[in-house]
């Protein structure tokens, strides 16, 4: 059965809705959770204009501190149901690979993630975090909608 489950989290309310239903998961199977949120770096892009650029450590900073408080939430419901949590963030400019490669370096037996269902050129442009980890992933993917 499942006893390492990954959660990562963008710390919608949708992710949240992950979050409790694998802690609930762990509790019944005994499983521990491994919370994950991954920050995007700064999108810098070389034509922009110097004056109008933002520190980009300031940034990156910034959004890492986000993504612990996301990774939080995910060890509150963890504690809350009495399972054991890990929690990890991560700076990469592509998340699904880094949910792949953190599901595979700590062990785990199913991903437990979020969709945002969007459609149509939203979807095109904007790429989907959770259909890439479906694609890519060799590991069991939970996901809620």
């Amino acid at each position: 059965m499942f006893k390492t489950i990954l959660v990562p989290t963008d710390g919608s309310e949708l992710a949240d809705k992950a979050a409790q239903a694998a802690a609930e998961f762990a509790q019944d199977t005994h499983g521990r959770i491994i919370a994950l949120a991954v920050a995007e770096p700064y999108p810098y892009s070389p034509l922009a204009e110097p004056a109008f650029l933002p520190d980009p450590a300031a940034y990156d900073k910034g959004v890492l501190e986000l993504a612990e408080t996301y990774v939080s939430k995910v060890k509150a419901a963890a504690e809350q149901a009495g399972v054991p949590c890990e929690t990890y963030t991560m700076l990469s400019a592509d998340p699904a690979k880094e949910i792949i490669a953190t599901a595979s370096r700590h062990g785990c037996d199913a991903v437990f993630m979020a969709s945002h269902g969007r459609r149509g050129i939203q979807r095109l442009l904007l790429g989907s975090v959770t259909q890439k980890v479906l694609a890519h992933s060799t590991l069991p993917v939970v996901v809620f909608r």
